[in-house]
């Protein structure tokens, strides 16, 4: 009888030499990365804009009761905003690339049935926190220089 190191050591490589199939972790792992992520933005277009901000209640929503979520939820509104406020000409010079990044990262949180479908308890928001902090390590200094924009807009108007 084989011991129970000998049939793991068997199975990885097995799975080493690509003789057994990925499991659905190693599937979505390797979907939803950077690369991934890239891609997709690379597509995003002002109908993506449009949509997200169509969809400006019901994310905001879906992000205030997603627990997972919870670190992301400030994040994803600031996103939002920062969006609502460049479409409406408030925050001019903003890269397409860090709208778009926004933009992906709050419609894939809002797509149900994305890489692993939201509705899976315990698992269906990992694939969410990933693209998310994939953009947000992309768009980080642009969100903080749109904070410092909002603050100075605060003193601005009650000065």
């Amino acid at each position: 009888m084989k011991g129970v190191f000998t049939i793991f050591k068997s199975r990885c490589t097995r799975r080493l030499n690509g003789l057994t199939k990925p499991s659905n972790f190693e599937k979505m792992n390797k979907r939803a990365n950077e690369s991934y992520a890239k891609e997709k933005v690379a597509n995003i277009d002002e109908g993506h804009v449009e949509i997200l901000l169509d969809n400006e209640e019901t994310i905001s929503k879906k992000l205030s009761n997603a627990s997972p979520m919870r670190k992301f939820a400030e994040i994803g509104k600031i996103m939002l905003a920062m969006i609502k406020d460049i479409k409406n000409g408030h925050y001019p010079e903003v890269p397409w690339f860090t709208i778009a990044s926004a933009t992906l990262a709050l419609l894939y949180f809002l797509n149900p049935l994305d890489i692993i479908p939201d509705f899976i308890p315990g698992i269906g928001y990992i694939d969410d926190i990933a693209i998310m902090s994939i953009a947000l390590g992309w768009i980080e200094t642009d969100l903080h220089e749109y904070l410092d924009w909002k603050l100075e807009q605060g003193e601005t108007k009650t000065s």
